[in-house]
């Protein structure tokens, strides 16, 4: 994502809630430890990395692992000898005066891993009532699993056991380089939350910090602490040390040994412990500076520059952030700060077993039309440490439909990787996963049962979720160039929705109730998708399954953005790792649609942000295919057959591969998807936006409630103009940007009271923004059936952007803590399932109905036209029999503007407003829209009101009975920090009274809301 010129703003597992049981007469999930995974476990299952070799390491033996463990080649290390190690920096110091010293110790909580691999042996499908042959063979390995359980092994090796699994979260100690802070420190967790929640600094957040605590992440920190194993490791062949996640370069030692090194953020790393793990341990994560690690890496890389350097001096940032792989945006963004933090940001753990373990476990679901028969394949990945193949038998399960299966499996030494065939029970009918607006989404509880020779039983408990996708590119006819357009089990779906940033700088604070919060108001704003942006994270288990819960279709962007990168060896493979992993990791869940390499890098190269000399293009365009066709791409056709994949975006899709994956222009209307931002255009017009196949960015910046701008800034900052608004604007010229389309069609604040004139600008920036963002939505919805000179046949429109990363002036619709901007009120109307939209084209008013629906439907289109100044229509236009088709937008109602005017007397373009809404049988009904005839600053007869509200309670829900005496545009609700939503707000109010909802989040009373509302209208800020 880039706005304006050069526009710098840069998915549990297998969609299923995965639950792991490992069980034994022995020794019953009931009795195990506290500090062990237990049966009902929620874990997230990730893949095994390959151990990490430091200089003076242990001697490990060799493993399949190796194959996708990246950051067990040290490359850092190697490329860079001047940054070997991470030492004690003398020259950071802290502002910090003494070192604080808190006591820690570690807790263990339950949590375990997964595994898997390429190794395809044959699988023999039984059904479940099998022949007695095979029920022999089942019988007879139950019997030697029991026998390892006992402790017997005929071949004199370990008996397998359920394997020890211990988290290591919880208190660490943390320290900086030179030893002056020493604190205590969560896991997971980063240092600026450990800082903040020790009291050494205030929020990160609060007015200039996120400038005055730049030291922080130049400093080296330690985290440390003492574990005792909690179980007997020389009866086991095999111990790990497990980090779901590093952020980001760090020095890995336990007893004084070095394991290894990292230098991905978003992979996972394992590292074999067997031959160093004692009885009680020591161990140290040496972490560097991010800033200086990066810079680094820059310096190191020779030839050719890799653009960009540095981000544009408004953010605030830091530089070289292509050159490591961690959160882009953490060097900051045009609407984000810069922290690049340092920590363990995901679970750690030890891991001892025998014989095998599984890694990862994972389902993708397909419909073979051959047979007209729902198929699943099922992929489980091991690490198997047996010397010998290791035999067994699989049986999957799944009840509702009547539909198992068991399999002969053979798991081959080193590593085992088996994929399953099931053919789903064709008696029952599956219903399959729907997006949000089209249907429910199912999912079938489902398990899958792994008893092996040599050891323990092992059972997956998931979902099974049945769904197909298609990304069409295909020719249209009358028009040059391709369809782009996604069809969800067979069935072609306008994407509507918006773009996904981390929640939060510090991942940490992201918990489930914030996801939750925020993806429940992207399906409460009729939204079916969210685009997860390149520049941000892969995001935690728990929002994927979310989105799999309420139907969110996500377009997964792997993380690269608006920058070029380099593609040596060492950055490849750990590239490699990473893709692989969260390809593994992620392709189970159904709501995931797209695979997506890069944000804005195609266009980066075709429209040289970077001002790379002609001569010198062909250098960056092999980098670019290597990185993300010949290294990201193989990789995802071979994990995932299951979703399409493209290689950025915005793209030309089959145009782009055509000429080379770099087209000449990225954001031809003719193919694929486009990004659009222009902020001198008057946003009221919808002729200056692209006709495109998809609109997967564009927007318009607003400024977050006073309320929430309140809670990280002081009464000096309550200003427009002030230090900490330029200081919190991060986009070129932003704040200008906004008064100026402001100025288009509204008159900007008078008040004398510089707080109110602050409050002002405010509501009319989220006024603006909001209705910039209908008229160009709106555009695309009403576009998607028609082709008009060549263009159309609009299918997608994902604004920019859905959520804030912090209390700042941005794209967003959702403030930072869940806060509904106008924009997100507008967006319940907007992407409602049935709309109409109105525009005019050279004199003439068209209305389209615009319907989602899966059936045609025999409506009566409604006009209602006001004067300004009465809550009396001025005249009732209404129009039956109107068909409204299924799934697309067509023109119901065309009239001159003269002729409509003169049809309402006493109204001129400037004295009167329309508005409309279709209406059905049973009850179904579009929102009511409006359109403006003028300029509301142009407006004549709006008038001061008297807007009253009261407020009463019926059970869990506020109602807001509002009054007015005038026709009243833009009638704002707002309850300050009170957390919840109403049922609508920002809108034209044209009757005296109104009856608004609001649904709180937390506890709140009648008095608390009375006191808290705030009622703002347009005419109340001049």
């Amino acid at each position: 994502m880039v706005r304006g010129a050069m526009r710098s703003a840069a998915l549990r597992l297998a969609g299923n809630t995965l639950r792991s049981r490992t069980s034994s007469s022995s020794a019953p999930p009931s009795s195990l430890p506290l500090s062990s995974g237990t049966t009902e476990e929620r874990r997230e299952e990730v893949p095994a990395c390959p151990t990490l070799n430091g200089r003076n390491g242990p001697k490990h033996r060799p493993s399949s692992l190796t194959t996708w463990a990246v950051a067990a080649k040290s490359g850092w290390q190697r490329r860079c000898p001047s940054v070997l190690s991470v030492s004690p920096s003398p020259r950071t110091v802290s502002p910090l005066a003494m070192a604080v010293r808190r006591p820690w110790r570690g807790s263990a909580v339950p949590s375990s891993p997964a595994a898997r691999y390429s190794q395809r042996p044959c699988a023999l499908p039984v059904r479940w009532a099998a022949a007695a042959a095979s029920r022999a063979a089942f019988l007879l390995l139950l019997l030697v699993a029991a026998a390892g359980r006992a402790g017997v092994s005929a071949a004199g090796v370990p008996a397998a056991g359920v394997p020890e699994v211990h988290s290591l979260r919880g208190s660490w100690r943390l320290g900086n380089g030179n030893g002056s802070v020493v604190l205590r420190g969560e896991v997971p967790g980063c240092v600026h939350t450990a800082l903040h929640r020790a009291g050494l600094i205030q929020d990160p957040y609060y007015r200039f910090n996120d400038v005055m605590y730049r030291w922080i992440s130049l400093d080296n920190w330690t985290y440390s602490r003492t574990f005792r194993t909690p179980f007997d490791f020389r009866k086991w062949q095999k111990v790990n040390l497990v980090f779901e996640g590093v952020d980001t370069v760090a020095q890995i030692l336990i007893n004084n040994v070095t394991l290894g090194r990292t230098d991905n953020m978003f992979n996972r790393y394992g590292f074999d412990i067997t031959s160093v793990i004692k009885e009680v341990n020591f161990i140290e994560v040496h972490f560097l500076s991010a800033i200086s690690y990066a810079a680094e890496q820059n310096r190191c890389h020779k030839g050719y520059n890799i653009p960009p350097a540095c981000p544009p001096p408004v953010q605030k940032g830091e530089c070289h952030a292509n050159f490591i792989r961690k959160e882009q945006c953490s060097f900051s963004w045009d609407w984000g700060p810069s922290f690049p933090t340092q920590g363990i940001w995901k679970d750690v753990r030890i891991e001892a077993y025998n014989h095998y373990h599984l890694i990862y476990f994972s389902l993708t679901s397909f419909f073979v039309k051959s047979t007209q028969k729902w198929r699943l394949e099922i992929e489980a990945i091991f690490d198997v440490v047996s010397s010998k193949p290791v035999v067994g038998l699989v049986t999957v399960n799944i009840p509702k439909l009547q539909t198992q299966q068991t399999f002969n499996v053979t798991l081959q030494p080193g590593e085992g990787s088996i994929v399953l065939l099931v053919n789903i029970n064709k008696s029952f009918a599956v219903e399959a996963w729907w997006p949000n607006g089209h249907g429910k989404q199912t999912g079938y509880n489902m398990t899958t049962t792994f008893i092996m020779e040599a050891g323990y039983q092992i059972e997956k408990f998931s979902k099974a979720y049945f769904r197909t996708v298609e990304l069409v590119q295909e020719p249209i006819h009358g028009s040059p160039g391709l369809s782009f357009y996604f069809r969800i089990n067979d069935r072609p779906i306008f994407i509507k929705g918006s773009n996904w940033i981390p929640a939060d700088s510090f991942q940490d604070r992201v918990t489930y109730d914030t996801l939750r919060l925020l993806l429940k108001s992207a399906a409460d704003a009729n939204m079916n998708a969210l685009r997860v942006w390149g520049g941000g994270v892969y995001e935690q288990d728990e929002f994927y399954d979310i989105c799999d819960e309420i139907g969110i279709m996500i377009w997964q962007d792997f993380m690269f953005a608006c920058a070029l990168y380099p593609t040596d060896q060492n950055y490849l493979e750990s590239v490699g790792a990473e893709v692989t992993h969260q390809v593994r990791r992620l392709k189970s869940h159904p709501s995931i649609i797209l695979w997506s390499g890069n944000n804005e890098n195609e266009a980066a190269i075709a429209s040289n942000w970077f001002s790379i000399p002609y001569a010198d293009r062909g250098v960056y365009i092999k980098d670019y295919v290597m990185l993300y066709v010949k290294n990201i791409r193989e990789i995802v056709l071979a994990e995932d057959k299951s979703r399409p994949f493209v290689a950025s975006s915005p793209t030309n899709g089959l145009e782009s591969v055509k000429e080379g994956w770099v087209s000449q222009n990225p954001y031809d209307t003719h193919y694929g998807d486009t990004h659009f931002y222009d902020y001198s255009i008057d946003c009221w017009n919808w002729a200056a936006y692209p006709k495109t196949r998809f609109a997967s960015e564009y927007g318009f910046q607003s400024w977050p409630s006073f309320s929430t701008i309140k809670k990280v800034s002081s009464t000096e900052d309550w200003s427009y103009t002030s230090n900490f608004s330029l200081h919190r604007q991060h986009h070129e010229n932003g704040n200008d940007q906004m008064l100026q389309q402001i100025g288009y069609h509204f008159k900007l604040p008078q008040s004398t009271d510089p707080i109110k004139k602050f409050k002002d600008m405010i509501y009319l920036t989220q006024v603006m923004q909001a209705q910039c963002v209908k008229t160009e939505t709106e555009f695309y919805r009403f576009s998607q059936s028609e082709i008009i000179k060549g263009e159309g046949h609009t299918m997608g429109a994902l604004y920019w952007q859905l959520n804030d990363i912090w209390q700042a002036p941005s794209w967003a619709s959702l403030e930072y803590g869940g806060k509904w901007k106008l924009l997100h009120y507008f967006a319940q109307n907007f992407f409602a399932p049935l709309l109409p939209v109105a525009y005019e084209d050279k004199g003439v008013l068209y209305i389209y109905g615009v319907s989602d629906l899966h059936v045609d439907h025999k409506l009566t289109l409604r006009v209602i036209v006001y004067t300004w100044s009465s809550l009396e229509p001025v005249c009732i236009l209404s129009k039956g029999g109107v068909t409204v088709k299924a799934q697309s937008a067509v023109p119901i109602y065309k009239e001159s503007i003269n002729d409509f005017l003169e049809r309402c007397q006493n109204c001129t373009r400037k004295s009167c407003v329309v508005t409309f809404c279709l209406m059905g049988e049973d009850g179904l009904q579009s929102p009511t829209n409006h359109h403006f005839l003028s300029s509301l600053k142009d407006a004549v007869g709006l008038k001061k009101t008297q807007l009253s509200a009261s407020v009463s309670q019926q059970d869990d829900i506020y109602i807001f009975d509002l009054h007015t005496t005038a026709i009243t545009p833009f009638v704002s609700l707002d309850v300050g920090s009170i957390k919840g939503r109403f049922s609508e707000n920002g809108f034209l109010m044209t009757e005296k009274k109104k009856v608004v909802m609001f649904y709180p989040w937390e506890p709140t009373s009648i008095e608390e809301l009375e006191e808290s509302l705030t009622l703002t209208s347009l005419v109340d800020t001049v």
